[in-house]
This record gives C-alpha cells, structure tokens and sequence, in this order.
C-alpha cells in the first residue's frame, strides 16, 4: 500500500488523487493518514513521476461534492473521496448519488459539514472588547467556538455579511479568522494570542443576558430531546446562559412545569388593585 498525507489540504489531495488516478492506482492500495501513520501494512512510498497514461473526466458537480466532505472530521475522510472518485472516473456516476453505498455516505458527511455551518452562525457568541482593548488590537468583537468539522474558513463569510466594517475575531482549538473590516485572514493553525483574547474576554452584557433568558425560559413546553438536537451540549459552556441550562431543565423535571418561571416574579410584593366601579366608604 501507499500511505500518503495532504497535511489537510483538499488541494494536495486532489493533486494526488488525479496522480493515483493517472496511473490507475486502485483505491485499496492507498492510505491517507492523519499525523503518524497508523496503517502497518502502508509504506511511504513516493508518488508515480508524471501524470499517467490514464486520462479521466469527471463532472464539475462532483469536484464540488468532493470538497464539501473533505472538511468533514472522521474515519476515512480522503479514503472515501478518492473511492467516490475512481468509481465516478470509470464511467459510475451511482457512486455520486445518496442511494449508492459511497455515495450515502459521501452525502452524510456534506450534511453533517452544512449542519456544523449552521451551527457555527446559531452559537457564536461575539463579545464586544472595551474600548481601550479595541484600540489596542485592532477589534471589536471576539468569539471562541468549538466545531466538530473544518467549516470556520467556509462559513465565516455570513459574519463579514452581516457586522458592516466592525473588526472581529473567531478563534477555535485548531484554526482562527480574523476580519479587519474590510479582509478576512483565515490561519490554519489559530495563533495562541487569538486563543487567549477569545477565551478570556469578559462580556459586559452575560448577566442581563441570562437575566432575560432565565425568566422568559417556559418548563411547560420543554422537551430536552429538542433542546440537545437543536443545542448540541458541547456548545453550553461557551454560552451566556449554556450555565442555567443543566438548572432549568432540572426545575422543569422535578414538578416546576406549571410555576417554575415565575418564582421570582412570585416573590415580588406587588401592589392590590381595586375592583372598578367599586369606592371605599
């Protein structure tokens, strides 16, 4: 077997794959490894020299389809690309399509990937720095978020979309981006001063937040199936109110279903308002 790294690069592997293809190296002789080889049957050999005397056309949609999933996180994540592509270059297109074996497969992780996207949009949470801090680093915003697949420089734009010219930082445990206002700077490996300023920055407005949401949350229409399908739990810790959820959703379960978000209204003395038409003698 080949084993062989593209360092996470779709266009590496693309490259490599057209040379295997080329010289009609079958997918079960080639191994794609993530950082030390863990095939022990695979030997690092070089590619072939040239292109190969196998010349193949392949729809524009399926390099398309490629690199969606490539930004997926998982087990054989170029293995199965490559095997999609050499079925689709030796006249399968089924290989393409969600009711093929492959191609079921190829189309979850493309779900999966726009799914992280979403959720990318849906939970940042962007923490607005004091103004002597902005001046200093050249920011407005900064945000700390942890996905599952390779969508941040993907999916940044819908930020710079919608913030105008403000200047925000999203940083994550592998990569980061940066917007100036006016360019993006996506960095593969997220440098350790953006890390610490996304980690640490200290939101003037949390506790008016969580303030608003403990006391419009509603236990009668809970369903905590629901809740964790649409807020994946790995997402609460970098939330405002992701510390009242485990606690609301307890309150809701032990009989609060009906009072429980008026407690502290409940608390309130309030004032007796007379009946209308009614006058003391």
């Amino acid at each position: 077997m080949i084993a062989l790294d593209c360092d996470g690069y779709f266009a590496t592997w693309r490259e490599q794959a057209r040379t295997l293809l080329g010289h009609g190296i079958d997918p079960a002789q080639v191994s794609w490894t993530q950082g030390p080889m863990d095939d022990l049957l695979a030997l690092p050999v070089p590619l072939p020299e040239g292109p190969g005397p196998f010349r193949a056309k392949v729809p524009a949609a399926l390099l398309s389809l490629l690199e969606q999933a490539a930004r997926y996180h998982g087990e054989q994540r170029w293995n199965l690309l490559y095997e999609v592509l050499w079925r689709v270059a030796h006249g399968d297109r089924t290989a393409m399509l969600a009711g093929d074996r492959l191609g079921s497969e190829l189309h979850r992780r493309i779900k999966q990937v726009s799914r992280e996207a979403h959720h990318l949009h849906a939970f940042v949470r962007f923490v607005p720095l004091p103004e002597p801090l902005a001046a200093q680093l050249q920011l407005d915003l900064v945000a700390y978020h942890e996905p599952a697949h390779d969508i941040l420089e993907s999916a940044s734009g819908h930020f710079a979309d919608r913030l105008g010219r403000q200047r925000w930082l999203i940083a994550t445990d592998r990569d980061g981006i940066r917007f100036d206002g006016q360019q993006l700077d996506y960095r593969r490996q997220c440098p350790e001063a953006w890390r610490q300023w996304a980690r640490h920055a200290d939101d003037p407005g949390a506790d008016l937040w969580r303030t608003y949401y403990r006391h419009t949350f509603n236990p009668a229409r809970l369903n905590p199936d629901a809740l964790r399908l649409h807020m994946p739990g790995r997402f609460w810790r970098h939330l405002p109110e992701g510390m009242l959820i485990p606690q609301l959703v307890g309150l809701a379960r032990h009989g609060k279903q009906r009072d429980g978000q008026a407690v502290e209204v409940a608390q309130q003395t309030g004032k007796r308002i007379g009946e209308p038409g009614k006058t003391k003698n």
